[in-house]
């Protein structure tokens, strides 16, 4: 018997990261040159100067956690997981097909795009694997793959829908906090928990970019108070941002030297990533080697991390469930707060992008 072809694709859109070291130039060069996330001055060759002068460090951060990123190997995994989940639990749109696409390395949305639109599929799904939306995230990769829809043939007839934001999704929140008190519970003394502090870090962000209201600040807030929430406060906590990159101001306090002032004070601390839902290069090296080196093991103090989400399986059910609600509930092409777009807005590509997800499922 043959197999059916399938009636619904699931994009998941994210980052990327180099699989290699020898890959990190290029993945540099094209992050610096992104103009959604940086505006520089000269950018073109600005950006091929700053990917020149950080390849080496950031070689071998990669080397240390094992050569290069796991992104494309935990986006394979959670969307292949998610697919099978879909066609259990939502018979009547299967069978699903999952792609990734990714911003900064292989595989592009070009090449996605074109794949996609000889696939003969019904509808897409778009789901970007940012939880909290930023322009610089969720918004750089529409606005990228809008560009790739225009460039290819692509048939009206396939419906695209877009999850552009999901960050106090009940099931989510759920199995962020579940990682939590796995980790209180296997990481600290009955005696040590309550007294715990949950540090959620979160990437960073230009504080020119927040200055245009962009709304990722607040939805990381957001999803730290729900997560807070789901369980019953009883931990003190905080929120502090990583990653920052160039002389330029970005969103503080930074993870460090909040790490720092609660280490002489002698806290336990938690480290809790909300941005990610996978483990790379911002986990396994910032947190787990870069701050641990920074900080010092100590025996005033104690500093774990709550496991990332990786193929959790109350992650992947949370992944489910928000891809049934958009299918079954909203049953929209995107969020009303997609058509927003920031107040002091500047990109041109952000009118068509949200124009176009905004109408294509009507």
């Amino acid at each position: 018997m043959a197999s059916l072809r399938p009636k619904t694709c699931i994009l998941f859109l994210n980052m990327g990261g180099p699989e290699s070291k020898e890959g990190v130039y290029n993945f540099l060069q094209r992050l610096f040159s992104d103009g959604d996330l940086l505006t520089l001055p000269f950018q073109s060759f600005l950006s091929k100067v700053i990917a020149r002068s950080r390849t080496r460090s950031v070689q071998e951060s990669y080397v240390k956690i094992g050569g290069g990123s796991p992104i494309k190997f935990w986006s394979e995994k959670q969307s292949v997981l998610l697919c099978h989940s879909l066609d259990k639990v939502l018979p009547e749109t299967a069978p699903h097909k999952p792609y990734i696409s990714f911003r900064y390395v292989q595989p592009f949305s070009k090449e996605v795009v074109d794949e996609i639109c000889k696939g003969q599929f019904e509808r897409v799904i778009v789901f970007p694997q940012y939880p909290q939306y930023s322009c610089c995230t969720t918004g750089s990769s529409l606005n990228d793959l809008y560009i790739s829809l225009k460039e290819t043939k692509h048939s009206n007839a396939i419906k695209w829908s877009v999850i552009d934001r999901w960050s106090t999704h009940p099931s989510f929140v759920k199995a962020f906090a579940d990682s939590i008190r796995e980790e209180l519970q296997s990481g600290f003394s009955e005696q040590e928990r309550e007294d715990v502090v949950l540090l959620f870090t979160a990437h960073s962000l230009p504080l020119s970019v927040v200055s245009k209201g962009d709304s990722y600040p607040l939805e990381v807030a957001a999803s730290v108070n729900k997560i807070m929430e789901n369980l019953s406060y009883r931990n003190p906590f905080c929120l502090a941002w990583q990653s920052k990159v160039g002389p330029i101001r970005w969103l503080r306090p930074s993870t460090l030297e909040t790490l720092k002032g609660y280490a002489k004070q002698g806290k336990n601390m938690m480290l809790a990533p909300v941005t990610f839902t996978s483990d790379h290069i911002e986990t396994l090296y910032e947190l787990d080697i870069e701050l641990q080196e920074e900080v010092g093991r100590s025996s005033t103090f104690k500093l774990r991390r709550a496991p990332s989400m990786n193929t959790r399986p109350s992650f992947i059910n949370a992944l489910t469930d928000i891809v049934k609600e958009h299918v079954t509930v909203n049953n929209f092409a995107c969020s009303p707060q997609l058509s927003l777009k920031c107040h002091a807005c500047t990109n041109p590509r952000c009118e068509p992008t949200r124009l176009f997800f905004s109408h294509s499922y009507k």
